[in-house]
């Protein structure tokens, strides 16, 4: 990562890293067997032949309660029939619920409660043939979910899903950048976001600080509030003596947010980046990016996607991903963990500690966010080594063009012509690399023989000074101070020398090679 930050010094800003997306599942665990499930049955005096009056009867509450908690906040309560509705004029839920809260001017609170069937697991009752008793036994179905959509406090905009079946299973949605925008306004640091990213932040180490500080939170507490929020049968299920929600990490995403100072220093660089982390990344490269030890074996797909707002190349393995792409002026590389499996922990056992396989507790989340910015470093210090061809490309356009500076137009070069190749010729000569060059000195390179008359040497003189006005506008020498002496820069030398190694070398091998 610092390579890569090195190389980009100039037109780098600053960097970021921090969680962005991040999906939390609550589970009963109590409830989770089929067997623990007939226990809990048990308990409230129900029979498993009255399994599906019961179950249909509380499912019914627990929909009458939560449409309560719509109307008491004085917010909608809207059934949609499939997760993109035409009701929502082919918005996704999560558009259509910010789109009700630009509407009614909502900015902090409860903004809408949607309902919509989804697949899940829940129980039933069956008769076993081999017994000739029922059972209760755990299988896929599709039921009613509960989305709570909140502009909350700590968190900004995000939302909560609960099942409405039986074992009442929990989802919560944040988002980290939603986070760190209302911590950074509580502060007072200012900030420039675009979208769901920070262009530029005045204090970045108190803004990583905050970052960091976000992975270490308590997550069990912070989730049980919200579970207790929306879920007004978990009281029943705690009373009864079979615990509250389990937590765990669903899904992840960890960012490194490369901040540059505009949008054109960034493209540029981009289409070589792209380019690079097709061709040149193997998959070996993309089991390093990700912690797995070589040799192994894993199906690893890397895909390139153009978006609305730009190009997405993503790197899959095993559940897991990393993926680059662009927004506005910022470089995103960002980890995707899905499968927490593929890494370890350190765990104690007995007197030793020991790397154990990671659960997906929240117990766990530094440790995400660990082996996350890991992968994210090791894929810059890869893009590092890309061989950068955009610089120059824009470089030799910008030499093709004619440039304005100081009210004062000055003509393009053609760096395949034979005139402007002598002239490049002349000027990056090796007798001017030690005392610089006057108007003369060039002129003697660029005319092969010597003036025919007063008149022609003023001529000459003339255009070479023109020559040399040019040549300095286009930032390819630039005057000694307090003297008449030029020297060729370092964009001059590169730019002048590559055109002439076209023009001499490469064009004619290119040609005979056809």
């Amino acid at each position: 990562m610092e390579q890569f930050l090195s190389i980009h010094q100039d037109v780098i800003t600053g960097t970021l890293a921090m969680f962005d997306r991040m999906i939390f599942k609550g589970h009963l665990t109590g409830l989770i067997l089929g067997e623990r499930f007939r226990h809990f049955l048990s308990k409230q005096n129900v029979l498993l032949k009255d399994f599906a009056t019961y179950v249909t009867k509380t499912t019914e509450e627990l929909k009458a309660e939560v449409k309560k908690i719509a109307d008491d906040a004085g917010r909608p309560y809207i059934y949609l029939d499939r997760a993109v509705s035409k009701a929502t004029s082919g918005q996704s839920k999560e558009e259509f619920a910010q789109a009700i809260a630009a509407r009614d001017d909502i900015t902090e609170g409860l903004i809408c409660i949607l309902y919509t069937p989804e697949m899940c697991k829940s129980f039933s009752v069956r008769g076993n043939r081999q017994t000739h008793k029922l059972e209760t036994v755990r299988e896929r179905r599709k039921c009613l979910h509960f989305y709570f959509y909140y502009i909350d406090a700590e968190f900004g905009f995000m939302h909560v899903r609960l099942q409405r079946w039986f074992p009442f299973t929990i989802q919560v949605y944040i988002n980290g950048h939603e986070w760190l925008a209302r911590q950074l306004q509580q502060k007072e640091i200012r900030s420039q976001r675009y979208d769901n990213c920070f262009l530029a932040i005045d204090d970045l180490p108190a803004a990583q600080e905050l970052c960091e500080g976000f992975a270490h939170r308590q997550w069990h507490r912070v989730l049980d509030v919200f579970a207790r929020r929306v879920n007004p049968k978990l009281p029943l299920v705690e009373s009864a003596g079979f615990g509250t929600y389990y937590w765990v990490v669903d899904q992840c995403e960890v960012s490194i947010d490369v901040m540059f100072k505009d949008r054109q220093s960034l493209e540029r660089i981009l289409p070589d980046l792209f380019h690079g982390a097709i061709l040149g990344f193997s998959c070996e490269d993309v089991m390093r990016f990700l912690g797995r030890k070589l040799p192994g074996k894993s199906e690893i797909m890397t895909s390139l996607k153009k978006r609305p707002e730009g190009w997405r190349v993503r790197h899959s393995m095993a559940g897991n991903s990393i993926k680059m792409y662009d927004k506005l002026s910022v470089l995103r590389i960002e980890t995707t963990l899905n499968n927490s499996h593929e890494f370890k922990v350190p765990k104690r056992t007995g007197d030793q500690w020991r790397w154990k396989l990671m659960g997906k507790g929240v117990a766990n989340i530094w440790r995400y966010y660990q082996v996350a910015i890991q992968a994210n470093q090791r894929y810059l210090n890869a893009l590092a080594n890309v061989d950068l061809k955009g610089e120059a490309i824009q470089e030799l356009d910008d030499l093709c063009r004619s440039r304005t500076k100081n009210g004062r137009r000055y003509a393009s070069f053609n760096p395949v012509a034979a005139d402007d190749l002598k002239v490049f010729a002349a000027t990056t000569s090796g007798d001017h690399v030690i005392n610089g060059f006057r108007n003369r000195d060039l002129c003697k390179r660029i005319y092969d023989s010597p003036p025919a008359s007063e008149t022609e040497a003023k001529r000459r003189c003339a255009r070479t000074s023109r020559l040399i006005a040019k040549l300095r506008g286009h930032r390819l020498i630039a005057k000694v101070k307090n003297s008449r002496l030029y020297r060729v820069t370092v964009r001059g030398y590169r730019l002048m020398s590559a055109a002439l190694s076209f023009r001499l070398i490469l064009f004619p091998q290119a040609v005979k090679a056809q």
